[in-house]
């Protein structure tokens, strides 16, 4: 029997299945399924949940990679790119239950900490080198405290997603999305900048 993960098997359609059912009560059956794999070869590859859930959380983290090497092809100034990530972002955390990054962490801390590393590791970098490449071409401005910044824009993202602040009941999203992000980001950009981010906007 093999003992390791078959290179054919992606595990991105897991994440859509923890999401529905849990991380803890998402049926093998569903698994296997989503992975076009039989429920016994899960069980040989994957013989215990959390480390099918580790490995799921780090196919996911690798598709959100692929997709902002796609978004940075298709838009070429820090100011797109930067809302393009916000949006994709968005996009994730909206499909996400509210109860997923509490179990993560109280059952499945090492994919719990993987999360966390990715963020520290990539995504707040990310972000730092997007403002870094923004001011060098002018197109945010050069007395930002970009450290601060990116926390800023991290914590707004999650605000956002707050049903109780911005309820989606009572709110449209997308507007929401634009009077925190447009006028925001607007605000540490230049004029060529804000030029820019206008342009983008008329587009969405």
């Amino acid at each position: 029997m093999p003992n390791a993960t078959p290179v054919t098997v992606s595990l991105e359609p897991a994440m859509p299945v923890f999401y529905k059912y849990g991380l803890l009560k998402a049926p093998e059956s569903l698994l296997a399924q989503a992975l076009s794999i039989s429920v016994d070869d899960l069980k040989v590859y994957y013989p215990d949940r959390a480390k099918l859930v580790h490995s799921t959380v780090l196919a996911d983290m690798e598709r959100q990679k692929r997709e902002h090497t796609a978004l940075y092809a298709q838009y070429p100034s820090a100011v797109e790119r930067l809302y393009g990530l916000l949006q994709l972002g968005l996009r994730d955390l909206n499909t996400i239950p509210g109860g997923f990054y509490s179990d993560l962490q109280s059952d499945f801390p090492q994919a719990w900490e993987a999360m966390l590393e990715h963020l520290n590791t990539y995504s707040a970098p990310q972000l730092q080198q997007l403002l870094n490449d923004g001011i060098r071409n002018k197109v945010f401005r050069s007395d930002i405290n970009i450290n601060l910044v990116t926390k800023i824009l991290m914590e707004q993202l999650n605000m956002m997603l707050n049903p109780n602040v911005f309820s989606p009941e009572r709110y449209n999203m997308a507007e929401v999305f634009r009077s925190i992000f447009l006028y925001y980001i607007r605000g540490i950009c230049t004029d060529e900048g804000a030029r820019i981010a206008a342009e983008h906007f008329t587009r969405l």
